[in-house]
This record gives structure tokens, C-alpha cells and sequence, in this order.
């Protein structure tokens, strides 16, 4: 075990030998779910492996774990709600939807995917976005509803939409 405030070369082993247990119990004290905690503190470090931003040397190297986890605890609980949110969607549904378990999970990853790309995005270019795309308003219905005008509506969805179209031709090139 590393000797807390120690100035050390770091490597994601030495992290992962000294501080994993630790980390699981921190996020499992956020979680209240060992097995979420589990995933998470895994997914921490796979997140490090995959970076080239682990400083060699770390004075705290606890601080530094928490940031990572903190980021990826913050988009579990962000998928959590937008899960639920989902759920709650297709329980009013006029009709029942009798969906597949695949379907399901594919229109979830999708939401996920797509909540994650208008992501920085200003909150009312979301709102024109979704109001528009996902729930079939007009132009006139989203402009009243968001208080703005029509060629406004016009010019957040297609900000909206070149940041979902740029993000895939990122993917592919």
C-alpha cells in the first residue's frame, strides 16, 4: 500500500494494486449496490488504460481515481434517469407497446447515444431539438412553447442536427 500525500511513479497496475478495494467501497457508499460499485471502479480503470493522460507521477492519487469514477458514477446515474424516464414513457403510451428485450435495450442505447451527442449543447437547443424530433412538434408549437421565434426553432435544430451528423461522420472516418 502506497503511503498517502508519497510522491510515486504511477502506473494504472500500481493504482489498481493499491486502490481498488478502496474504490469500491467509495462508490459502493454512493451506489448502495456492490455490483454496480464493481462495475464502475472496473470501468474506471479500463478507463485509464485506454487514456494517455495518467500522469507518471501522482502526489494523490485517491483525488485522481475519484475524479475518473465521479465522471463515470455522474453518466450512470444521467442513463439511470433517462432509463426511467423511458420506462415511464412507454407505460403511458396510448396503445400498449409490446416491445422485444432487444428492441428495448436498442432504443435505450440509442437515447443514451443521442443524449450523449447534444450534450454541451445549450439546454433550449436540446429542448427546440427533442420538442421537434422526438415528440412531433411544429416549428409554430415549438417556437410558443420554448417563448422564441420560428427561424430561431429553424436555426437550434440544425445546430442540433450537425452536431449529431458530424459526431457519426466521426465514427466511420
Amino acid at each position: 500500500m502506497s503511503t498517502p500525500g508519497c510522491v510515486f511513479p504511477t502506473t494504472v497496475e500500481t493504482l489498481y494494486c493499491d486502490h481498488h478495494s478502496w474504490l469500491k467501497g467509495w462508490l459502493r457508499r454512493r451506489l448502495g449496490n456492490a455490483d454496480h460499485a464493481e462495475d464502475l471502479a472496473h470501468d474506471t480503470f479500463i478507463r485509464l488504460l485506454s487514456s494517455d493522460r495518467v500522469p507518471s507521477v501522482l502526489s494523490e492519487p485517491r483525488a485522481f481515481l475519484t475524479t475518473v469514477a465521479q465522471n463515470l458514477l455522474s453518466n450512470h446515474w444521467r442513463r439511470e434517469k433517462l432509463e426511467r424516464a423511458y420506462l415511464e414513457a412507454l407505460a403511458q403510451a396510448p396503445q400498449p407497446m409490446s416491445w422485444s428485450p432487444e428492441d428495448r435495450v436498442i432504443v435505450l442505447e440509442t437515447l443514451v447515444e443521442l443524449d450523449r451527442l447534444l450534450d454541451g449543447l445549450p439546454s433550449i437547443v436540446r429542448r427546440a431539438f427533442l420538442l421537434s424530433q422526438l415528440d412531433g412538434k411544429t416549428h409554430g408549437q415549438v417556437a410558443e412553447a420554448l417563448a422564441i421565434s420560428i427561424p430561431t426553432v429553424k436555426r437550434y435544430i440544425v445546430k442540433a442536427m450537425q452536431r449529431c451528423y458530424f459526431a457519426d461522420l466521426s465514427f466511420t472516418g
